[in-house]
């Protein structure tokens, strides 16, 4: 009795298993990595995407701010370095470039923006070298083109992006000139 009493746990915990890759959707479940196709970018820190089921979406970095651009009908002003900061993410996020997503724990923010971590190539293993070279929000404050923004529960990167905005300040990068 006991024997099949493990045996129908283990199917369960199987099917559940099995259950939960088939909602992963375009997620590369070997790596939680999502990968996606730039098609525009609206910002600094704000880009469009398009998954592999189609499905565009707009995508909020995580954990930086850069400066605003002139949003004149949400009675928005430009910003000192907002013109800078966008044309370094139109130049390194330029349309069709494959991008991976990768999301903390809030997924979405009040606007309806996926709110994720933007990888310009999938890190082999997680270390702070592979989110320096890596990650666009890392480069972003290691450039100087953003400012630490931790909003919580989404600091899975914050300690490092605090260091990498220190880095750029002692280095008089962008914003910090």
């Amino acid at each position: 009795m006991k024997r099949v009493q493990v045996k129908v746990i283990w199917v369960i915990f199987l099917l559940f298993a099995l259950f939960l890759q088939g909602c992963a959707g375009d997620v590369d479940a070997a790596t939680n990595f999502i990968p996606a196709k730039v098609v525009k970018v609206s910002d600094g820190d704000t880009v469009k995407v398009k998954l592999s089921s189609g499905k565009e979406i707009r995508v909020r970095m995580i954990g930086v701010n850069t400066p605003e651009l002139s949003h004149p009908e949400l009675g928005i002003k430009e910003q000192p370095y907002g013109k800078e900061a966008f044309k370094y993410t139109k130049k390194v996020l330029y349309p069709g470039r494959i991008v991976f997503l990768e999301y903390d724990v809030q997924k979405q923010d009040k606007y309806g923006r996926d709110l994720a971590y933007v990888w310009l190539k999938k890190p082999v293993k997680i270390t702070e070298e592979e989110v320096r070279v890596k990650m666009f929000n890392a480069q972003l404050l290691l450039e100087g083109y953003a400012q630490v923004m931790t909003v919580p529960p989404n600091v899975k990167y914050s300690k490092l992006f605090v260091k990498f905005q220190k880095e750029a300040r002692e280095n008089s990068r962008g914003l910090w000139k």
